[in-house]
């Protein structure tokens, strides 16, 4: 590490272990591959689109030509989907170092998933709960394995969770129904693992958010404003390779324990390097943890096995 600065120079080798990581073919995700990849990593791109993924792959292998990348097809907006992609990876990888739950959708105009669930929400929470559910007990038994959830700083900002208009039914904005979906990923990661302790578990539950980044998740903002994000947003928020930092760190450094949340240390935590940040209040919410954890077990059918 330099000085404080921790960087994709401190990932440690990684040979021999396996990781699979959601939205793998863009931004953060992306940029997470191509260190694990370089580091000896098997990583497994876990991808909607599999002709956006097997560009990702040929990118990744050009820079790391010996690079063991392989394609997943998963569809976090559909439970059908999900369970296909888990049965896939079962049978392929039996034993799982590392899930980075990243993939994602954000600011979206009202619309639902397959199965019926306000895209966001059902995508950005519920599609790796499932997901995560349904591999769990393929990491369980890898020493130092672990789940990294990806946040956002928008948790803490016109977030909550109506358990009375949970699909928002009745009323949508764009920006709330986003961070509501990002503190159900805190929410989700540290009733995980509360349970992993509970039993004892060598499997850790993290979290992680890349700050104010430059990323392809700006595509669903109203179209007034994206002309202004394209010409401004490399001028003045990070790259995807510094968001990136916290999911490697996260995901990597020997010294993480369960239930942390990273997040660079900058000002406002909009960039800069990865450090242990603090979460909102709501998201410590033991109460609001176990409610959301049963009504997602109910929603998805899945149940996890601790």
């Amino acid at each position: 590490m330099t000085g404080s600065r921790w960087t994709a120079a401190d990932v440690s080798p990684q040979h021999g272990r396996v990781a699979v990581i959601t939205g793998a073919n863009s931004g953060i995700g992306f940029q997470t591959a191509i260190v694990l990849a370089g580091r000896g990593a098997k990583v497994v791109m876990a991808v909607r689109n599999l002709d956006k993924g097997r560009a990702a792959r040929e990118q990744i292998l050009a820079t790391v030509p010996a690079a063991k990348v392989s394609l997943q097809q998963l569809d976090l907006a559909s439970l059908e989907s999900i369970r296909a992609a888990a049965e896939a990876l079962r049978s392929e990888y039996p034993r799982i170092d590392l899930l980075i739950n990243n993939g994602g959708v954000a600011w979206t105009s009202k619309q639902t998933t397959r199965d019926g669930f306000e895209l966001q929400f059902g995508t950005n929470h519920l599609g790796h709960f499932a997901l995560t559910g349904l591999l769990l007990d393929t990491l369980l038994p890898v020493p130092g394995s672990r789940i990294v959830t990806v946040s956002s700083l928008a948790h803490g900002t016109l977030a909550d969770i109506d358990f009375d208009d949970l699909q928002s039914a009745r009323r949508y904005s764009r920006i709330p129904a986003y961070a509501r979906s990002k503190l159900a990923n805190l929410l989700f990661t540290y009733e995980l693992q509360r349970r992993l302790g509970q039993a004892a578990a060598g499997t850790i539950a993290v979290a992680a958010h890349p700050g104010v980044s430059y990323t392809e998740l700006g595509r669903n903002l109203p179209s007034i404003l994206q002309p202004a994000t394209r010409f401004i947003g490399p001028l003045i928020l990070q790259s995807a390779a510094m968001g990136a930092l916290t999911l490697l760190r996260a995901a990597t450094d020997p010294d993480v324990r369960g239930g942390q949340y990273y997040g660079p240390d900058g000002t406002g935590e909009r960039r800069g390097y990865p450090v242990v940040v603090q979460s909102s209040t709501r998201s410590h919410d033991l109460d609001l943890q176990r409610r959301l954890w049963s009504v997602s077990e109910e929603l998805t059918e899945v149940r996890f096995p601790i």
